[in-house]
């Protein structure tokens, strides 16, 4: 029973509850850092590892965070996550750091973040509080990713260009099919189309699996004739 709703709310984040599909949550960072596939990994990845710790820690002191001064204790926590996670960037990847610059200290003004921590954290124990965290970190993560992906193909024709900010070394063109692309892609109205094109593209799955179940369940209705 228990690993049902730890599934369950893995699959709410990825789809049912996605912050950026769904919710419209985080979208200054999802429109702005998604031009390429690494830059979006990079993002996903630290809002991942801030929203499931910052989960974990808020369903951990839950009982003695008092009413009146919750939004500040959730910021503070967060704010300290993004801090170490920003520490890591600029030791470990920091042609990745200055990629994404403002945007990472910016994950603490994150709605999605102070949200997660407000309506389940704050209510529920740690082990279904890191999977939501998880969840909706992964979901939002694999949305940056996407957008990304798909920005750069259009916009730059290529994958993975920047590749060696993760890995270091020399700057890697990976998969290059052309010399430039769609300039629109890249730019700020790409990102406002890309997004419209993956939230049209979940509703279209989501209105297939819906008429589906209904078909089935309509045959087995049967039509009710009326008395003369």
């Amino acid at each position: 029973m228990m690993s049902d709703r730890l599934v369950e709310r893995l699959q709410n984040g990825l789809w049912r509850e996605n912050p950026g599909l769904v919710q419209l949550l985080g979208l200054c960072p999802l429109l702005a850092v998604t031009t390429t596939l690494v830059n979006g990994l990079g993002l996903g990845i630290a809002t991942m590892l801030v929203l499931t710790l910052s989960n974990a820690m808020v369903a951990a002191a839950r009982r003695w965070i008092l009413p009146e001064i919750r939004v500040p204790i959730y910021v503070l926590i967060i704010a300290s996550l993004v801090t170490c996670i920003e520490l890591i960037f600029k030791a470990w990847f920091p042609a990745l750091d200055r990629s994404l610059g403002i945007f990472i200290p910016l994950i603490v003004t994150n709605c999605a973040i102070v949200a997660r921590a407000e309506i389940f954290a704050s209510r529920n124990p740690i082990g279904p509080s890191i999977m939501d965290g998880i969840g909706m970190g992964a979901g939002f993560a694999l949305l940056l990713m996407a957008i990304g992906a798909f920005r750069e193909l259009v916009g730059q024709a290529s994958i993975l260009s920047r590749l060696d900010m993760l890995t270091g070394g020399d700057p890697l063109t990976l998969l290059s099919f052309a010399d430039n692309g769609f300039l629109l892609a890249v730019l700020p109205p790409g990102a406002f189309f890309s997004l419209a094109l993956a939230v049209a593209l979940k509703n279209a799955v989501d209105s297939k699996r819906k008429g589906k179940v209904r078909g089935p369940a309509a045959q087995h209705q049967r039509p009710v004739r009326s008395q003369p």
